[in-house]
């Protein structure tokens, strides 16, 4: 399978990784969650190319992740905007970033931690089933065809 192929694929995952895969991406991504809007400034906490922050902007708003907003004519100056699509990226990076701190952060404990505003605590990432509210345990989930999966043909 061949890196600009991933988006064709059946499979989820590689659909995901042909938008958001590569490392700076996700730091980009990192970065509009921190509020960070402008290209100088992705540019400058990132230390990025800016040849390569081009791209990676120009693919997020291709792929309807960011939005690109106007905020100065002259001459024009765009921001550049979490979509909802973006916005549900959140439990992918947050669920990233708890798995990292679980097994590689250093013995000071993570450098980062996320405070729910409305109940004023920190938390940890959880996934849920939808249906019944229980915790997911990757080892109780039986994964099975599903409406979009291909149809297998007759032999």
């Amino acid at each position: 399978m061949r890196w600009r192929d991933l988006g064709d694929e059946e499979c989820s995952l590689a659909r995901a990784l042909a938008v958001v895969g590569d490392r700076w991406t996700l730091l980009v991504l990192r970065e509009a969650f921190l509020r960070v809007r402008r290209f100088d400034d992705f540019q400058a906490r990132l230390g990025i190319a800016r040849r390569v922050l081009t791209e990676r902007l120009k693919h997020l708003v291709e792929h309807g992740v960011l939005r690109k907003v106007a905020y100065q004519d002259a001459p024009p100056r765009f921001e550049y905007r979490l979509t909802d699509k973006g916005l549900g990226l959140h439990p992918l990076l947050v669920g990233l970033v708890n798995w990292v701190d679980a097994h590689y952060a250093g013995k000071n404990g993570p450098p980062l931690l996320h405070r729910h505003v409305t109940c004023g605590h920190d938390f940890r990432s959880v996934m849920t089933c939808s249906e019944c509210g229980e915790a997911i345990d990757p080892r109780a989930i039986a994964p099975h065809a599903g409406p979009g999966a291909r149809k297998k043909k007759a032999s």
